[in-house]
């Protein structure tokens, strides 16, 4: 399976295109959202080309290919204008023998672990900082943010294929990489 995992999206109807774009350049089979899909919240200023019913109109088109996760930002009336599930708090992936704890971040984090069992990777947006870190227990794994990237990172997103993770600008290009064999 070719997976591609995105975060962070935050209304922005310019990234959530450039997104798109990527998902198909990238011929993945499904789309990991990890949350915060509409709102920009409160502590962001707002995306370039801020437009929730814009968003609303691309993805739900594309719904059958997408699995979400809630964000710290994502409602009940988000759900309602939504035609794909969002409001689970976390999913489990099980991909060529990795097990992956995908979640948003604001309740499950390296601060706040679920249960994994070790090597089990921890996958969440929140931060908006791209992140591949090796806990010694767990790996710990953040695609950044598709519109509001902090701590001067890049408008990103990651690719699985093969027990191998890339993560890439909106353009393409891969700017790290990690093997499930490997340490990040």
């Amino acid at each position: 399976m070719r997976l591609m995992i995105a975060s962070d999206i935050h209304g922005s109807a310019l990234y959530c295109r450039q997104m798109l774009e990527a998902y198909e350049r990238e011929k993945a089979d499904r789309l990991l959202l990890l949350g915060d899909i509409l709102y920009h919240g409160p502590r962001n200023d707002l995306p370039e080309e801020y437009a929730p019913k814009q968003v609303i109109a691309m993805l739900n088109p594309v719904r059958e290919n997408l699995l979400c996760v809630r964000g710290n930002c994502d409602t009940e009336v988000d759900q309602m204008v939504l035609e794909f599930p969002i409001l689970a708090e976390y999913c489990l992936l099980e991909l060529d023998g990795q097990t992956i704890f995908a979640t948003h971040g604001h309740n499950f984090n390296p601060e706040h672990l679920p249960m994994l069992k070790k090597r089990d990777i921890l996958m969440n947006g929140h931060t908006h900082v791209p992140a591949c870190e090796d806990k010694k227990t767990y790996i710990y794994m953040n695609p950044g943010s598709v519109s509001i990237p902090k701590e001067d990172s890049v408008h990103s997103y990651m690719i699985y294929e093969n027990n191998l993770f890339e993560w890439k600008d909106m353009n393409g290009e891969v700017y790290r990489i990690w093997k499930t064999n490997m340490h990040c």
